[in-house]
């Protein structure tokens, strides 16, 4: 993983490209945010965490409710949805675990956005077509313009992913 820094005494921009923790890459925040960069990288990293394990956790048991056909919603007691609630549980507690897992955390960063990026090509395929079709929309399919754009994204996602995939193998 590389970041911008610009160098001390010079006015030249280099890369910082060798971060192995939390605290490179808050140091790489300072030619931005000066002597406030650990606290900035502090405030991020909190609100992140606290936005993202609710919305993980929460989309985690969304999804295996759906799958199973299990009761789920927030709105509903944990005794009338068990399993709902345990897995929004159990989710949270195997993301508190990562942190004693001995993982780098920015290497589960750098790999769960690689994983994200490919998986990402099949879903967005399915989803143009979905949107395109009348069958499936009925009067409510995208215009050309989303259905040029759409497609163009997906090309360019399915290029990204292609040049990732021959990257690992032409170094």
């Amino acid at each position: 993983m590389c970041w911008f820094s610009k160098m001390n005494h010079s006015s030249r921009w280099t890369f910082i490209t060798d971060i192995n923790s939390s605290a490179d890459a808050a140091k790489a925040l300072e030619p931005v945010a000066g002597k406030f960069a650990e606290i900035l990288f502090v405030i991020g990293i909190l609100g992140t965490g606290l936005l993202a394990v609710p919305v993980l956790a929460g989309s985690a048991a969304y999804g295996l409710g759906e799958t199973f056909r299990w009761p789920t919603g927030l709105g509903r007691k944990p005794k009338d949805a068990k399993a709902f609630y345990v897995t929004i549980a159990v989710a949270t507690l195997l993301g508190a675990a990562l942190n004693f897992s001995g993982i780098n955390p920015i290497d589960a960063l750098f790999w769960s956005a690689v994983i994200n990026g490919v998986v990402a090509v099949p879903i967005m395929v399915v989803m143009m077509i979905m949107a395109a079709s009348e069958r499936v929309m009925g009067e409510h399919t995208i215009g050309v313009w989303l259905n040029v754009f759409g497609w163009l994204s997906t090309a360019v996602m399915i290029a990204c992913a292609i040049g990732m995939g021959v990257s690992f193998f032409v170094q």
